[in-house]
C-alpha cells in the first residue's frame, strides 16, 4: 500500500499523481480508477478528487461528462506552443546556471551526466529521463531564479505527458545525452550564451524527435 502522509491528503495525493504520470505509470488517456487509487494510497475517495480537480486546472487530467476522470494528452498544437517557450525559460536557466554555479555544483552536474552517459550506454530508456530530468532540475535549483522555477514547475509537469515518448525514437537517446554533455560543458565554462543555446536546441530537438515518432507511428 502506498504511504500517504495524513497532514495534507489531498496536497500529497496530488503530488503522487503527478509522479505516476511523470514516470509513465499513468499514460496519456488512461481512465483514472478513482476507488483503486484512492485504496492504494490508503485514503477515502474526498481527498483524492481534492487532488484530481487540481491536476485538472493543471492540465494533467481532465473530466469527461459521465464518463469520468482521464489522464490528459497533448495535441500537436499544444506541443508546438509548449516546447519554444520550455526552450526559452530552461535556456535563461542554464544561462543563469552558468553564471552560479559552484564547484560543488558542478561536481553534483558531473556525476549525473556520468550516471546519464551509461544510461544512454544501454538505452534504459525510462531509468535516463528520471536522471534527465534530476539534471534540468538541478540546473534550475542553481540558477536559483524563483519566479522562473515557478513557471517552469508547471509546463513541466504538463510536458510530462509527452516529453518521455521522444526517447523511444531509434538515436534519440544518444543524441539527447550528446546535447546534455555539451550544455554542462558551457556551464562549466561559465558560457552563460552557449549554454542557453544549446539548452534551447536540445529542447526543440526533442520535439522535432517527437514530430517524426507520431510520423512512424502513423505510417505504421
Amino acid at each position: 500500500m502506498i504511504q500517504i502522509n495524513k497532514q495534507s491528503l489531498s496536497t500529497e495525493a496530488a503530488h503522487r499523481l503527478r509522479e505516476m504520470i511523470g514516470e509513465g505509470r499513468l499514460q496519456p488517456g488512461a481512465w483514472l480508477d478513482e476507488q483503486r487509487l484512492a485504496q492504494a494510497m490508503g485514503l477515502s475517495r474526498t481527498p483524492l478528487r481534492e487532488a484530481i480537480r487540481l491536476l485538472v486546472s493543471e492540465g494533467l487530467i481532465r473530466i469527461e461528462p459521465r464518463k469520468g476522470c482521464f489522464v490528459n494528452s497533448l495535441s500537436e498544437s499544444d506541443l508546438d506552443e509548449i516546447f519554444p517557450l520550455m526552450g526559452m525559460l530552461e535556456g535563461r536557466c542554464a544561462h543563469e546556471a552558468a553564471q552560479r554555479a559552484s564547484p560543488r555544483d558542478l561536481e553534483a552536474l558531473e556525476k549525473l551526466h556520468l550516471q546519464l552517459t551509461k544510461l544512454a550506454k544501454e538505452e534504459k530508456i525510462d531509468e535516463y529521463y528520471l536522471t534527465n530530468r534530476k539534471i534540468h532540475e538541478m540546473i534550475q535549483k542553481i540558477a536559483s531564479n524563483q519566479w522562473l522555477s515557478n513557471i517552469l514547475d508547471e509546463l513541466r509537469n504538463v510536458l510530462n505527458l509527452s516529453r518521455h515518448r521522444s526517447l523511444s525514437l531509434d538515436g534519440r537517446i544518444q543524441a539527447s545525452c550528446k546535447e546534455h554533455l555539451e550544455i554542462f560543458a558551457a556551464i562549466k565554462a561559465q558560457d552563460s550564451e552557449k549554454a542557453a543555446a544549446i539548452t534551447n536546441r536540445h529542447l526543440m530537438n526533442q520535439r522535432t524527435a517527437l514530430q517524426k515518432l507520431n510520423e512512424i507511428e502513423e505510417v505504421v
